[in-house]
């Protein structure tokens, strides 16, 4: 019984990667198509968000199986917990790529600025090298490396002020702030993904600590 357990959560982890991966394909898409004002591949990234639907909820369910089977305790009682939130940061995930790319299909057509498309390039970098690294950190019980997402948060925050600023520099053109208003959203999506990663490495200090505590307020910003 007990080895099945086990077996169970290592199934549940190695999910957690397989969702991890399904986000990153679709960071890397909706950046994709916003870059190259790809309509198409927009579409696709949309499409796509079922898949990621589909994992977690299959998560959710392989969690709440072994909470009810098993009743976990101690450091599995916090892998279990940890799993659970985790899916859910991703799946957040996932529907911040799906609205960058109903962003992008809106914003097709209008007066564009590559200073700012190459902003927007970077910030989807960081926040993909956030999300690996949250994992990474997950899957190693690492807790120097979850807590190296503080700092790769305010590079992903810097880049986002210089894409505001780029945006308040478009002037008066009706189409090219149009658009900038667009970025200003996709913007704030990326920024909220990498918030995201830091609070999947949070998860992992409770789990190696067995205290909770938050790494800064980037989860709480849109609260009073």
């Amino acid at each position: 019984m007990r080895a099945t357990f086990h077996e169970d959560l290592a199934r549940l982890e190695m999910a957690i990667r397989a969702e991890g991966e399904l986000v990153l394909r679709s960071l890397r898409a909706c950046v994709g198509a916003l870059e190259a004002q790809d309509v198409e591949l927009a579409d696709e990234v949309i499409a796509f968000d079922d898949e990621i639907d589909r994992s977690y909820s299959a998560l959710q369910e392989g969690v709440h199986a072994i909470l009810a089977r098993q009743t976990p305790v101690a450091g599995d009682l916090r892998l279990v917990l940890a799993m659970l939130h985790i899916n859910l940061h991703l799946e957040r995930m996932g529907d911040y790529c799906v609205t960058i790319a109903k962003l992008t299909k809106l914003a097709h057509g209008l007066a564009s600025d590559r200073a700012l498309v190459e902003g927007i390039d970077e910030m989807g970098s960081r926040a993909e090298e956030m999300i690996r690294v949250a994992l990474d950190s997950f899957s190693a019980r690492d807790l120097a490396g979850a807590e190296r997402l503080v700092e790769l948060d305010e590079l992903i925050d810097r880049a986002n002020r210089r894409v505001v600023g780029e945006i308040l520099r478009l002037g008066t053109d009706e189409s090219a702030r149009e658009w900038g208003l667009r970025m200003l959203l996709v913007s704030r999506c990326l920024e909220r993904i990498g918030d995201h990663a830091v609070d999947i490495g949070e998860q992992t200090a409770y789990l190696v600590t067995g205290e909770f505590r938050e790494f800064t307020d980037a989860s709480h910003r849109e609260q009073p």
